[in-house]
């Protein structure tokens, strides 16, 4: 390893307490989307303290932010999340369901440690550029709302990815990884239907059921599904059935609908199809209704060559390694649940000899904790879930690392994440992250035809250009 990352290396080692810090104050707080206030807050007083330049508020979303260090180009995005999860309010390093505070929030998906870790790599940066004295930017962008606001998304119609070089990130994941492949686009709009209240028996005639509408809106996408594209998906939820009295004409319904597809470009006109379709059951019913676009994100762009660069930097610095105590506690949490055996989730996307591979690892490692890294996968591969970071890979070349921060097979969005993630497990996650990342963005910025080869790939898969889910008139919408 060159001099300069061992000096990044071991300034974020001498940070750790500043990190793993960070990551227990955003798990107290737990802040649903587009909520975090004291999250964004706590980051943007740090890096100010860091002596990075702060803009808080960016393109329209008040807890979201830049920080930036360093001058002229290349310009290295790192991408921070800090968004919690309703419902999930745990005791951190509980082996059973255990609120902190009744009916209260938790990280459930371990933006704690995502964000922690984007800023353990931002100060590794700062150290090298300042240490170095080259040119070059990092710049930390606080994400908010990744769990149903899609900020990156929005901070793509405004064109903020394009100012970028590159883009890095990282997520908490049951193992070490460099992601690829693509992943599923996502469209989000609610329909408020407005009827006419009237006794069901008396004057049934001079009622009009939202609730109707609804219902015959549902059927309509029923009917749609066969003419839709395979690889597209719609999912809805009835958010208000209008009240539980059968003998009055509901006057008020709605439902909120999710459109998938893995590009795009097809999701933004299955989204026009399912409007119409609302258009359809309102006149049929005599009833109006309101179309209330909650977020929308797009498929993920992989770019091969920054994950070899995140690769190369993973397999030189190896992997998270635990106590026989963290070993018995992920161990033991792995029995709360079904599946700690399987492989691990992310790499079931990948063809058959990946996966044999990844098995082998799995079976020698002889514990729950995945403490080995995933072979470099450069074949096509496909995830059925959204993230806003496709977004930005649409506008400037992009890749993300997984580390292990939970058991194998630990289920997304459950307590058991969020018991992980204030534990010295998900410590150690954060923390490794931060030191591949910042390894990686030294790469660019030691070798900047990396960069041009990177921005090559990126021209080429996007040379349909990039068709935004979220229209002009959009605001980021928190949620109800």
């Amino acid at each position: 390893m060159i001099k300069e990352k061992q000096a990044a290396i071991a300034a974020i080692e001498k940070m750790r307490e500043m990190i793993t810090d960070a990551a227990d104050h955003i798990w107290e707080f737990a802040e649903l989307s587009l909520m975090e206030e004291k999250s964004a807050r706590f980051y943007c007083e740090l890096l100010k303290r860091e002596g990075f330049q702060v803009e808080e508020g960016i393109c329209g979303i008040k807890t979201a932010f830049s920080a930036s260090f360093g001058s002229g180009r290349p310009v290295i995005g790192l991408l921070a999340e800090y968004d919690a999860l309703s419902g999930l309010s745990q005791k951190a390093g509980s082996l059973v369901r255990e609120e902190r505070i009744p009916g209260g929030t938790g990280h459930g998906c371990g933006h704690n440690l995502l964000g922690a870790g984007v800023l353990a790599a931002a100060l590794g940066v700062k150290a090298y550029l300042t240490e170095s004295g080259r040119q070059g930017t990092v710049v930390l962008y606080g994400c908010p709302g990744e769990e149903g606001g899609a900020a990156k998304a929005f901070m793509a119609r405004d064109g903020l990815w394009k100012t970028l070089d590159g883009a890095l990130t990282w997520h908490p994941e049951d193992v070490n990884e460099v992601c690829t492949g693509s992943s599923n686009s996502c469209i989000q709009v609610q329909y408020k239907f407005t009827g006419v209240a009237s006794h069901a028996a008396g004057a049934p005639e001079k009622g009009r059921s939202a609730l109707d509408a609804v219902e015959l809106m549902n059927i309509g996408v029923q009917f749609l599904r066969e003419h839709m594209s395979d690889k597209a998906r719609v999912h809805y939820a009835i958010t208000d059935g209008g009240g539980c009295s059968p003998n009055v004409v509901q006057p008020r319904a709605s439902v909120l609908y999710m459109v998938r597809s893995n590009h795009v470009a097809e999701a933004v006109e299955l989204q026009k199809r399912v409007d119409r379709i609302a258009q359809g059951a309102a006149m049929m019913t005599d009833t109006t209704f309101e179309r209330q676009f909650i977020d929308g994100l797009a498929d993920t762009i992989s770019n091969h060559v920054l994950e070899q660069v995140l690769y190369d930097n993973f397999k030189e610095l190896g992997v998270p390694s635990y106590t026989s105590e963290e070993h018995h506690f992920a161990d033991a949490l792995a029995e709360t649940y079904p599946g700690s055996n399987e492989i691990p989730g992310i790499a079931a996307k990948y063809d058959k000899e990946a996966k044999e591979q990844i098995k082998a690892l799995r079976e020698k490692a002889g514990h729950a904790m995945n403490e080995f890294l995933a072979p470099l996968y450069k074949g096509e591969a496909f995830q059925a879930g959204s993230t806003d970071v496709g977004d930005v890979s649409w506008l400037t070349p992009t890749a993300q690392i997984h580390v292990a921060s939970w058991p194998n097979g630990c289920p997304g969005h459950s307590w058991q994440n969020v018991s992980c993630d204030g534990t010295e497990i998900g410590h150690k996650a954060a923390v490794h992250a931060g030191k591949v990342l910042a390894a990686a963005v030294i790469d660019l910025l030691e070798k900047p035809e990396i960069l041009k080869e990177a921005r090559k790939e990126f021209e080429r898969y996007t040379k349909e250009g990039y068709v935004c889910p979220i229209p002009k008139d959009a605001v980021p919408v928190v949620p109800e």
